[in-house]
């Protein structure tokens, strides 16, 4: 025959779903457990993350005129050897040279959206100025 004499039926005679799997187990003195309601589930607070200040991203034509560099300046309160680890980092991530001048990291390239990922990462607020 077909199909229909395997099919099970939907029917809402509750005679299947009433059955309890666990019904047979002793609970050994367990007392039933409070259902709190959803809304006060305690759930855990977001970190504040603390901004460590504005930084620059400019975009300026390398020496000699043929390509772009990336130049992150402004820091403030940070020192000369955080600044080579997040150069370090940037060289890293974009896979290109760079350079520590003056409190200035520049690295060569138009690579300022994984420049500005690194310093999101770091806590620094990333503003693109220039061109």
């Amino acid at each position: 025959m077909g199909k229909r004499n395997k099919r099970i039926s939907t029917e809402g005679d509750g005679e299947n779903l009433a059955n309890n799997p666990f019904g047979g187990l002793d609970l050994g003195g367990l007392t039933e457990a409070k259902v709190s309601p959803i809304d006060k589930v305690a759930t855990p607070k977001a970190e504040t993350k603390k901004n460590r200040g504005r930084v620059d991203v400019v975009r300026q034509r390398s020496a000699g005129g043929a390509g772009w560099t990336t130049i992150v300046k402004n820091f403030v309160g940070i020192s000369n050897e955080e600044k080579n680890d997040l150069k370090k980092q940037i060289q890293k991530r974009c896979g290109v040279g760079g350079s520590l001048k003056g409190g200035v990291i520049e690295i060569q390239g138009d690579k300022r959206d994984d420049v500005k990922a690194i310093l999101e990462k770091a806590r620094f607020r990333v503003v693109f100025a220039g061109g």
